[in-house]
């Protein structure tokens, strides 16, 4: 009996496509991430390295989303994880729950991804990537809404925690107290549990009751847009209405009735510029 022959198929290459908005939110992110790292080394109180860490593995958790995704989306997975240095992605999104000393130098293999975009947004142009901003400038205030949404929320907390901790009277004393004060002032809600006493506290909330109203509004904007689409050009309510021809005729009433208002609206246009001739001499 003869052997068949069997022939081995190439095995297909696929990978994960960002747009540029995604990108440029991973950057920001990723920058953000390394300040929040920064903290981290810094000699702070216990309440405030906790919300720091707070905030970290809320970033650690989208950095894990984006590792998932794209080891998901790229085949064979080794092109991701070992030619793009994923596993420098993986370490670098890795939670930290601040029981285990020095895991906050783990972030430092974010610079990795950190230099993998940077790359790919240099090799475009200026003209370019703005026409990507005008042409998807819907995913680019969807992502711009969220970081900021974030970075506000971080940022004030840790902000009025340092003002009102150890101010006489404040009623703002540990990192959760902040946390709920930054969640409940950035939507515009504003309980009234908690309240700074400062001067530098209360500039800290005007400021995130100015942004929180403009992140507010642009998060209902683009619900809004999610919820009801606009018409497209190809579906039929977007067409407009066929205009039925009008025949004038002295057979149909309603063409004589036609015939008929235009006269009489001739007439009374005439009279009214004869009027404004008149007044002007």
């Amino acid at each position: 009996m003869e052997k068949q022959a069997t022939v081995t198929l190439p095995e297909r290459r696929t990978s994960v496509k960002h747009g540029n908005s995604y990108n440029i939110f991973i950057l920001v992110l990723t920058i953000f991430s390394l300040l929040l790292m920064a903290l981290q080394l810094l000699p702070l109180d216990e309440d405030t390295r906790l919300l720091v860490t707070v905030y970290d593995n809320l970033a650690c958790v989208i950095f894990l989303i984006d590792f998932t995704y794209n080891m998901a989306g790229t085949r064979p997975r080794r092109d991701y994880f070992i030619g793009q240095r994923g596993w420098l992605d993986l370490l670098g999104s890795i939670p930290s729950f601040g029981f285990i000393p020095f895991t906050a130098l783990f972030r430092l293999a974010r610079l990795s991804r950190l230099g993998r975009i940077v790359r790919m947004l240099r090799g475009q142009a200026g003209r370019d990537l703005i026409r990507d901003v005008i042409v998807n400038r819907g995913q680019y205030a969807t992502f711009i809404t969220i970081l900021a949404a974030f970075m506000v929320l971080a940022l004030s907390s840790i902000a009025v925690l340092q003002f009102e901790s150890k101010a006489p009277g404040a009623n703002i004393k540990t990192g959760g107290d902040a946390l709920w004060w930054s969640v409940v002032t950035i939507t515009t809600v504003g309980y009234g549990d908690f309240y700074p006493v400062t001067g530098l506290g209360r500039l800290t909330a005007f400021l995130v009751m100015a942004a929180g109203v403009g992140i507010i509004g642009a998060l209902a904007s683009i619900l809004a847009s999610v919820l009801v689409p606009g018409p497209s050009d190809d579906s039929p309510d977007s067409a407009p209405a066929p205009v039925a021809p009008v025949v004038l005729s002295d057979r149909e009433p309603a063409g004589s009735e036609i015939v008929a208002e235009l006269a009489r609206m001739r007439t009374e246009i005439t009279a009214l510029r004869e009027k404004l001739e008149a007044r002007e001499a």
